[in-house]
């Protein structure tokens, strides 16, 4: 059995940088370039069609929907199959819509319907492809330094989505858009092809189980029997809702109205992106010892840049915050990873991880189609000092819970059949046992991971 962190079957770095790190890095940098460069260009594509931003929302949206519907399913699926497959299953299906997408906009005039079926089957793919990269990356990497390795992947996908934006709304305005989502299309198969390499020798071979739903139950109790892992996932379904429809909704129209229009909305956004990076070079050098404790406390920066469009402050102070709150969210990205590197047996990561991205999207299109109405009942500000206050409110509520305070970095993974003795050797590993009390008994303690934060949004769910 060879492990993730071999010397022997790393291709180039530090000792834990194993191949199939180095792989998922490559394949992640690669995605996130084109995707990222792909969420520019189609939101120009639907507007030369003769689209308006209701259209642009539309297509928005059947993405978003099938991504939301079958999250939960593909995390049962990649637990049940060898998760590479499914990976290069979904890269796969990426590609073909993307393809399929560049041929319309380059050889005609697209329908809306048209381009509303091929981002309804990318979110589709990308319902299948996250839980199973999550978990794969999770079971890619051992021991003392997996926060350091998951803040190096961290960095790299957020440098490669800063440049991606950056280089996608160039291109598009220079070639047009059906070349930046053909070349979108290339980074999907460049990326399928190098996850086609990973070794997944090291992952035990999975036992048949009762079924889908039976896998889907035994992931909802994985889930909801642990309060410092469906609290925070929690949060973060409100937190990423209003700070969605802060960034989507509100944003540009401060922008427009008191900025100066388009150009300095994409600065600071472009600043929190540079936030994220830099936040991420922090944590391969900072290892929090109560990691949860550090990364929640790293989310009331979040509340800012709502407060700073509310009033609204200048462009120069808002880059300014919205640069520290990209820092201090990647703090909490890293950390909710480390956390559920740790916590989390190997072969139900994939359908945890579901139940995360689902709970943290959940509500966004929510927030986004009522942001409007908001907006005219209660006025902008009221509606954005609102959506700040919700930030804090949650955030606060979550510290409540003891093991969200508690838990600590152990350098000991939690397996299903060795849960007990895992708690024991973490306690062990800590001053006076606090471990032990982190987690509380062994039944609540697995926990769980946020790309960006992932997400995909604010929080850097982009995983």
């Amino acid at each position: 059995m060879t492990t993730a962190a071999d010397p022997r079957r790393r291709l180039r770095g530090p000792a834990w940088a194993g191949r199939n790190y180095s792989l998922l890095t490559a394949a992640a940098f690669v995605t996130s370039l084109g995707s990222q460069g792909a969420l520019v260009a189609a939101a120009f594509a639907v507007l030369q069609a003769g689209g308006d931003g209701g259209d642009v929302g539309l297509v928005a949206a059947a993405r978003t929907l099938p991504l939301v519907l079958f999250l939960l399913i593909g995390g049962a699926v990649a637990d049940r199959l060898p998760r590479h497959r499914v990976m290069v299953a979904a890269n796969a299906l990426n590609c073909v819509s993307q393809g399929a997408f560049a041929c319309l906009v380059l050889l005609g005039e697209p329908r809306l319907w048209q381009m509303m079926l091929l981002a309804a089957l990318g979110g589709t793919g990308q319902a299948f492809f996250g839980p199973a990269a999550e978990g794969m990356l999770l079971s890619s990497v051992e021991g003392e330094q997996a926060g350091r390795a998951f803040a190096v992947f961290r960095m790299a996908m957020q440098g490669a989505g800063l440049g991606g934006a950056a280089l996608g709304g160039a291109l598009a305005a220079v070639v047009g858009p059906g070349w930046v989502l053909a070349a979108d299309a290339v980074a999907f198969a460049v990326a399928g092809a190098l996850r086609a390499g990973l070794d997944v020798t090291h992952i035990p071979a999975r036992v048949p189980g009762g079924g889908l739903l039976t896998d889907l139950r035994e992931g909802w109790r994985e889930f909801s029997g642990r309060p410092w892992l469906w609290g925070v996932v929690l949060q973060f379904s409100i937190a990423n809702a209003v700070v969605g429809a802060a960034d989507a909704v509100y944003g540009p129209l401060v922008a427009d109205e008191h900025l100066g229009g388009p150009g300095p909305w994409g600065l600071a956004l472009g600043f929190f992106g540079a936030g994220t990076v830099a936040g991420a070079l922090l944590m391969t050098r900072w290892r929090p010892r109560r990691l949860l404790l550090a990364g929640t406390l790293g989310v009331f920066p979040l509340a800012l840049p709502s407060a700073a469009l509310a009033v609204p402050v200048p462009v120069a102070a808002l880059c300014a915050v919205m640069f520290l709150t990209g820092v201090t969210v990647e703090v909490f990205g890293v950390s909710w990873m480390t956390a559920l590197h740790q916590e989390i047996p190997e072969e139900k990561l994939s359908r945890v991880s579901a139940y995360d991205w689902f709970g943290s999207v959940a509500l966004v299109p929510l927030a986004t189609a009522l942001a409007g109405p908001a907006e005219g009942a209660f006025g902008r500000g009221a509606a954005l000092w609102g959506c700040s206050a919700l930030v804090v409110v949650v955030t606060a509520a979550v510290l409540c819970v003891p093991d969200v305070r508690a838990l600590q970095r152990r350098t000991k993974r939690v397996t299903e059949q060795g849960t007990e003795r895992a708690v024991r050797a973490g306690a062990a590993d800590t001053p006076a046992g606090a471990a032990g009390g982190a987690a509380g008994d062994a039944e609540r303690l697995r926990a769980a991971e946020r790309p960006s934060a992932d997400t995909e949004g604010a929080l850097g769910r982009q995983g």
